[in-house]
C-alpha cells in the first residue's frame, strides 16, 4: 500500500522543518528591488553616454612631407560654452607614434597640422574630451 502525496509531504515537513511563510515574500521583494535598481542604473548609463558634450570623427589626412601631416577632423559640440580639447596621432609604418597634436576645436571641420619625427603612414583621431567628459569621443 502507498502513502498519499499529502502524507509524504507532511513527513518531509516534520523531518526537515517547514520554511517560514514570510521567507518567500522577502525573496520576491528583495529580487524586485535589485531588479529595479539594475534597470535604473542601466537607464541612467544609457542616457548619460548616448549624448556626449563633444564627439569627433577623422574625415581624412594628407601626408605633406617626411615631417608633417595634415588631418581633417569633424567635430560636433553639443551645448553652449563647451570647452573641448581634441587629440590626433600620426603613426609610422612600424606602428609607432611619430607625431601628436592637441587642439581646441571649432564646431564643424578642423584642419590640424601634425609635426612628425619621421615619415607617417597613417593618422588616428584619439577623440575629444571636456572637463566633464574624460573619455575621448
Amino acid at each position: 500500500m502507498t502513502d498519499a502525496p499529502d502524507d509524504r509531504s507532511a513527513e518531509v515537513g516534520d523531518r526537515y522543518g517547514r520554511p517560514e511563510p514570510w521567507r518567500r515574500t522577502a525573496v520576491v521583494v528583495a529580487s524586485g528591488l535589485v531588479g529595479i535598481l539594475g534597470l535604473a542604473w542601466l537607464s541612467w548609463t544609457t542616457i548619460f553616454h548616448s549624448a556626449p558634450d563633444v564627439s569627433s570623427d577623422l574625415v581624412g589626412w594628407d601626408i605633406v612631407d617626411d615631417h608633417s601631416v595634415t588631418a581633417t577632423v569633424e567635430v560636433v559640440i553639443r551645448g553652449d560654452g563647451v570647452i573641448a580639447t581634441c587629440r590626433v596621432q600620426a603613426f609610422a609604418e612600424d606602428h609607432t607614434v611619430v607625431g601628436e597634436a592637441s587642439f581646441a576645436p571649432q564646431e564643424g571641420r578642423n584642419e590640424v597640422a601634425v609635426r612628425t619625427d619621421r615619415r607617417a603612414t597613417s593618422v588616428e583621431s584619439v577623440g575629444c574630451t571636456t572637463p566633464g567628459q574624460k573619455r575621448p569621443r
